[in-house]
């Protein structure tokens, strides 16, 4: 069992979360129980998800994206009520990181999404102090098709190929989420393809622009990872119970 507010240090330290200018607060979000002993943590803080922890009877969530989103309503009404209500009526305590879970070299996202597509990262491209996006190269150079292949048999869903060029991938740039915009400058990484979660209209025609090869492998898909490392780690440091629940969601 640990203190709530030793463990929150702890994580805010980890992910340097001070470094960071985000769209959400980053954090300890709902205050819960505390002491804790067991952690359930998942992609969003989605109502099932809730759901899933009280009937577990853990003390903590976390998760990559929590709740207060900048220009939001900040009225507690609706699903917003629902899902506060749950976790105060279990005494529940939400713990959240978003951009600085995204970046972390080794727990962040793009660093777990390397992990699990076999990319060996060199440098990372992007704004600000602590980039989010990666460049690396794969294990072996790969045809176009086959990494959209190669994307749906580690992710478990086809992604969206859009092809760019007939040479195969010997560097490739990525960003999870709805970095979808960062196209351009992934593209002056000298990289041969790239790799978000969400796609946008603009993105398609970007990619045949610019010769590179683009997938989207979904939003959810590829932000899995990075709350599984950190509840890994946080459950080893503290002597915690931890598990990902994975709520299925295809976009």
């Amino acid at each position: 069992m640990a203190a709530l507010a030793e463990l929150v240090a702890y994580a805010d330290e980890l992910l340097a979360v001070g470094e960071f200018t985000d769209y959400c607060p980053n954090g300890l979000q709902v205050e819960g129980r505390p002491e804790v002993a067991r952690i359930v943590g998942g992609v969003s803080a989605s109502q099932a998800l809730l759901d899933e922890a009280a009937a577990r009877g853990v003390d903590l969530v976390l998760v990559h994206h929590g709740w207060f989103w900048r220009g939001e309503d900040a009225c507690i009404v609706g699903i917003k009520r629902r899902r506060l209500a749950t976790l105060l009526r279990h005494d529940i305590g939400l713990l959240a990181y978003h951009l600085p879970l995204d970046a972390h070299p080794e727990l962040g996202n793009n660093a777990q999404l390397a992990r699990v597509l076999g990319l060996r990262a060199t440098a990372t491209f992007g704004e600000g102090r602590r980039p989010l996006g990666m460049v690396g190269e794969p294990a072996e150079p790969l045809p176009g098709a086959a990494f959209a292949a190669h994307l749906e048999a580690r992710l478990g869903r086809a992604p969206l190929f859009v092809p760019g060029h007939g040479r195969p991938i010997r560097r490739i740039a990525w960003c999870t989420g709805a970095a979808q915009g960062l196209i351009e400058q992934a593209a002056r990484t000298g990289a041969d393809a790239y790799l978000s979660g969400e796609v946008s209209e603009p993105t398609v025609h970007a990619a045949r622009e610019l010769g590179l090869h683009y997938y989207a492998a979904g939003h959810h898909a590829t932000e899995r990872y990075g709350v599984a490392a950190l509840g890994a780690r946080l459950a080893a440091r503290f002597g915690l119970a931890f598990d990902f629940v994975d709520i299925p969601n295809p976009a």
